[in-house]
């Protein structure tokens, strides 16, 4: 992986908790204006800059990078490929205040990682389809079905809309054994971290 231009926040770093960062991960977002102002148009943009500059993501929430806002960017389709999409392709798409309206399909349960949750994996349930409304880059309506990976790639980036990471969803979670004492203590032997009001 090249040297990343935008940071990713996280929950915590080299064996400590980061305690600006996880406060910002922990509230939930602010609606973006709309019609776009420019500061939302450069909020945008810069979510999809540091989206596009990643081989190791399927898609990436504005708070993943400090912007405290209601976008998402993620792709919609190569999500087995280590390239990031272009920018110019349809590989991705960007939701702007985005809202679940249904929940269809089945239940159904896989392993997820998080940028923001360095070094765990979490065993999470979620939908096999979502519809959201949303507006799209340019500050248009939208209204969206997502069947499959895409759903769950979608619901995990909303759930960090609402202060919400794959730690306060996850049915088992998995940790390095070096690092048993540090996760023991951060998940206060088996208490997950709740999402600060």
């Amino acid at each position: 992986m090249t040297t990343l231009k935008h940071a990713t926040w996280t929950l915590w770093r080299d064996n400590s908790v980061t305690e600006e960062e996880s406060k910002l991960l922990r509230r939930v977002a602010d609606e973006v204006p709309i019609p776009l102002t420019d500061e939302a148009r450069r909020d945008v943009e810069t979510l999809i800059d540091a989206f596009l500059e990643r081989d190791d993501a399927a898609g990436l929430a504005a708070p993943q990078i400090g912007i405290s806002k209601r976008i998402v960017v993620f792709k919609t389709k190569n999500f087995g490929s280590e390239t990031p999409p272009s920018r110019d392709s349809n590989d991705y798409e960007v939701l702007i205040n985005p809202r679940i309206t249904q929940y269809r399909g089945a239940e159904e349960q896989q392993t997820e990682g998080c940028l923001s949750c360095p070094e765990i994996s979490a065993d999470v349930t979620r939908w096999t389809e979502v519809k959201v409304r949303a507006f799209d880059r340019t500050g248009r309506k939208i209204n969206r079905r997502y069947t499959g990976f895409p759903a769950r790639v979608v619901q995990h980036e909303l759930d960090h809309l609402e202060g919400m990471l794959i730690v306060d969803r996850a049915d088992t979670l998995y940790f390095p054994r070096e690092k048993k004492q540090f996760f023991e203590t951060m998940f206060r032997l088996g208490r997950r971290p709740t999402p600060a009001p």
